[in-house]
């Protein structure tokens, strides 16, 4: 059986004396895409940020096979977890195209960064239009695809994504989850989600884990997960 590119036993994690993450186990197949499901409070962006070694945390990560737990964030971000934190993290003084150049700041092969420039703006052809414009004058919409852009640029193995759909238009939602399904199949990226709409990332996921207060209390596949009487009653509205 193939090694899990993210091994996670016994996470605890939290901030100052409050612990927020109280044990987690779980593990994510190379090519997938897990969504991380519950309700606010619930501990999925302690737990990203947890992976990320962004806040104080104690058990074991592994990464590819290789133990990430204490290391340094841009030692992980180097190893290939790139990370699209909640609120966007946008640099708004900077135009979308210098957005793009941060995002590959870690990047040795600086002979491919202009073929990857040309994919992002494939990918999102708005942001082709908005290449020399200030971030910070983009649409809550644009700012998102260039926060998943920017953090593509990496090209990253493992993809970390904290709630890409929050107050965005329905149609801006669903091309950003498009462009998600797209590079999962397309280039690999293994795909960790965040996310408020329970619906769409059970539609998306292949796998996913159901927090409640800092704790996983229900794992499987979505399928599974879609047809649980309890998690479509508190998640899905029906």
């Amino acid at each position: 059986m193939a090694t899990p590119l993210l091994e996670v036993r016994k996470l605890h994690a939290g901030y100052g004396p409050t612990e927020v993450l109280h044990g987690l186990d779980f593990s994510i197949e190379e090519g997938s895409i897990t969504a991380l499901l519950g309700a606010n409070g619930a501990g999925k962006t302690t737990t990203l940020r947890a992976l990320c070694g962004m806040v104080r945390a104690s058990g074991e990560v592994r990464f590819a096979g290789a133990s990430i737990a204490g290391r340094a964030t841009e030692d992980i971000v180097r190893l290939g977890v790139a990370h699209v934190p909640d609120g966007r993290g946008t640099f708004t003084d900077l135009t979308t195209e210098e957005n793009l150049r941060l995002g590959a700041y870690v990047r040795r092969d600086r002979a491919s960064l202009a073929r990857d420039y040309e994919r992002m703006y494939q990918l999102f052809p708005i942001l082709a239009q908005r290449r020399h414009q200030q971030a910070g004058t983009l649409s809550g919409g644009q700012q998102q695809m260039l926060a998943v852009a920017r953090a593509l640029m990496l090209r990253p193995r493992l993809l970390l994504l904290d709630e890409p759909s929050f107050g965005l238009a329905p149609m801006v939602v669903k091309e950003i989850f498009n462009v998600m399904r797209d590079i999962n199949r397309e280039q690999k990226v293994t795909i960790l989600l965040v996310e408020q709409n329970a619906s769409m990332a059970l539609k998306l996921a292949d796998r996913a884990h159901l927090l409640e207060t800092g704790r996983i209390v229900l794992s499987g596949s979505s399928t599974d997960l879609m047809n649980d009487d309890a998690v479509r009653r508190a998640y899905l509205g029906y």
